[in-house]
């Protein structure tokens, strides 16, 4: 059993993001830590002043071959494993001239920024680790005897840790830095092997590993008997994890998830071609709309489900504007997310001061692959995100009547947002906005009455006679099995419908389309959202 304090009398120290490394080591050097280091670390430590040994001293090799051969020798992993209470350990020491190692101070080259920079296959691979995981892992194997320090916000712990024990390192910070260490290096090789997957173009890899760096804990996760935290990944998405919050109270986990799905929502229309918005409730749009500006595009998402959109997700496809504030801070909102924000629009939306505002650098490509991932017992799924946008497919007409070219806009903004509701998925759309929206029902024909009635209630919250289902157009998310859920569209006043196509009952539902007048496309492409 490994005693509770260990004396620090030697230090190894190794990194390549010298944050924080000058007042650290030369923090450790005043309470009597003799220093030993590599490369450009030494380099920096005696050009400050500090007595530091080279680590060739250790192993009497030189660094070689481009520095990737420097600490693999049992000199250092001598010293870092060697179980002090050990007899044999100690006379192999003794006998082969090697020095204990009581705290090793690793960060490792930075791989998963060059991967991020887009460098060339060979400088990514310069940028693998070895060394570093190597005295990393070894360190915190023997964490009874050994402090391992991966993480420049664990120096003044460090510190803390030695005054408040006359030098020593208690089991405690040991055990919770050697816990640290092994995620850090399970991170560093899954970002290492899923950029070689990627690489290769292998998508169901033999084995998959995945790593994330806290980003914070979490109040709770979806209800508040269940812990949670967010992680971000290697990947640089523009979105929740890249995001600035400006203002507001903490993010929840619930606030996590819908405002992802409502900026990905929001991300399908190109701000080069209209502004858009898309409000979010429980990751279901409620409302998404194009416009003019910002303000026009908020006003006719809002129309579309206004009692759904009250304490819901905002996200916009440009940089908030003070006229955009003024119209989402009239009703109470969760978050609101955009590429950017005003001066003015800030000042605005301080005047709320629950209200979150996120600012994310800018809009992520619906078009860029990527992996998604959802934990089952006993494992997870993993698949290719869902990259599929309408502009890009081959839509092909299937009724005697073809789209006019006002519902054939309206078509490809429908199917847009249907790729973003929980399936069974039905989106009625008029003149750029949602109309209507049926999500998440076990049956289509119920999504698509659901959808009609939304409409109906639409157009009754904003006094208007009519429904607003009327002359609007459909989008399915996949195909209709039946014509129940088609005949559902055309008796709420839909006049054109797409949908991917390729059921059974293709004929039936095509002869339906054309006898109720309605035109119809397929686009060979669903988009299940589960």
């Amino acid at each position: 059993m490994a005693s509770d304090l260990k004396r620090v009398t030697r230090a190894l120290l190794s990194v390549s993001d010298k944050t924080g490394l000058l007042p650290f080591a030369r923090a450790l050097a005043e309470r009597g830590v003799a220093l030993v280091s590599t490369g450009g670390t030494r380099r920096a430590l005696a050009e400050a002043g500090l007595v530091v040994e080279d680590v060739s001293d250790l192993t009497g090799f030189p660094e070689m071959m481009d520095g990737r051969v420097k600490t693999l020798h049992p000199g250092v992993h001598g010293g870092l494993l060697a179980v002090r209470a050990n007899p044999e350990h100690q006379a192999a020491m003794l006998a082969h001239g090697i020095a204990a190692i009581d705290l090793l101070v690793v960060n490792l080259y930075p791989f998963e920024e060059t991967v991020a920079a887009a460098r060339p296959f060979d400088a990514c691979i310069e940028n693998i680790d070895i060394g570093g995981p190597a005295m990393i892992r070894a360190a915190a194997k023997n964490h009874g005897d050994v402090a391992v320090v991966v993480d420049v916000a664990d120096y003044d712990a460090v510190v803390a840790d030695l005054d408040a024990h006359g030098g020593s390192v208690s089991l405690e910070l040991r055990r919770r830095l050697a816990q640290k260490a092994y995620a850090r290096t399970a991170s560093y090789d899954a970002a290492i092997s899923n950029w070689l997957a990627g690489e290769l173009g292998e998508t169901t890899p033999r084995f998959r590993a995945l790593g994330g760096m806290l980003a914070e804990p979490l109040r709770y996760g979806e209800n508040p008997h269940q812990s949670a935290g967010f992680y971000r990944t290697p990947e640089q998405r523009p979105g929740v994890a890249t995001a600035r919050q400006l203002q507001g109270k903490q993010l929840s986990y619930n606030n996590i998830n819908d405002t992802d799905a409502a900026y990905e929502c929001v991300a399908e229309f190109d701000p080069e071609r209209a502004a858009a918005v898309a409000i979010i409730k429980h990751a279901n749009p409620c409302g998404v709309a194009e416009g003019d500006s910002l303000a026009e595009a908020y006003d006719k998402a809002l129309r579309c489900d206004p009692t759904s959109a009250f304490g819901g997700i905002v996200a916009l496809n440009r940089p908030l504007d003070g006229e955009a504030a003024r119209r989402i801070v009239e009703i109470f909102t969760e978050v609101i997310i955009a590429p950017d924000a005003s001066d003015e629009a800030v000042a605005i939306v301080a005047a709320k001061k629950n209200l979150r505002l996120l600012v994310a650098g800018g809009l992520p490509d619906p078009r860029a692959p990527g992996l998604s991932l959802r934990t089952v017992a006993g494992g997870f799924l993993s698949q290719a995100r869902d990259n599929a946008v309408v502009d890009e497919m081959a839509l092909k007409v299937v009724t005697r009547r073809a789209p006019r070219n006002r519902e054939l806009a309206d078509l490809k903004f429908a199917f847009r947002v249907a790729k973003h509701v929980k399936s069974n998925a039905i989106v009625y759309a008029r003149e750029g906005a949602t109309v209507g929206i049926g999500a998440g029902q076990m049956s289509r024909v119920d999504s698509s009455r659901i959808a009609a009635w939304k409409a109906a209630e639409a157009a009754r919250s904003a006094g208007l006679s009519e429904s607003l289902a009327k002359g609007a157009v459909v989008a399915s998310d996949a195909f209709f099995p039946f014509a129940d859920g088609l005949l559902a569209a055309a008796e709420a006043g839909a006049t054109a419908v797409i949908q991917p196509g390729g059921s059974m009952r293709d004929d039936e539902v095509i002869r339906a389309a054309d006898n109720a007048g309605l035109a119809m496309v397929f686009t060979g492409h669903r988009h299940f959202r589960h």
